[in-house]
């Protein structure tokens, strides 16, 4: 049985946060303070040991339960910093390169009723096409 590499680096990021919080990263510690905060069916000491060992992933209300509880993002805590900064730096390439023109005709397509949006796209397309150089 293959393990899952998120789940691994999962485990990691909880524990890493934990301990920044001051709490020792056991699962007797974690089921405490868990159950503590979450108003659905408690975890078992079972339960969140799977958590630490990267064996399995907390459910998505679970995971803002411990991210609350540890004063980190629930995103951050779930796939890591470096997907944040994936995010902003696409994001970062798409601002350089789009001037107050394109961002004016990118709004008023967006206020356009669907049907006129597909019309839009496929006229632009077509004028991609008849007008791409052959490769």
């Amino acid at each position: 049985m293959q393990s899952d590499p998120s789940k691994k680096q999962f485990a990691e990021r909880l524990i890493k946060a934990m301990q920044d919080s001051g709490y020792v990263a056991k699962p007797s510690v974690l089921e405490r303070e868990f159950n503590q905060r979450y108003w659905g069916k408690p975890m078992t000491l079972h339960g969140v040991r799977r958590w630490l060992l990267g064996e399995t992933l907390p459910s998505q209300d679970k995971l803002l339960v411990l991210a609350e509880w540890l004063g980190v993002a629930p995103h951050i805590l779930r796939f890591g910093e470096e997907v944040t900064s994936r995010i902003e730096e696409r994001r970062a390439r798409w601002d350089s390169g789009v001037g107050y023109q394109e961002r004016e005709i990118f709004e008023a397509f967006l206020q356009l009723p669907v049907p006129q949006r597909k019309m839009v796209r496929e006229i632009i397309l077509a004028f991609v096409k008849a007008y791409s150089s052959p490769s």
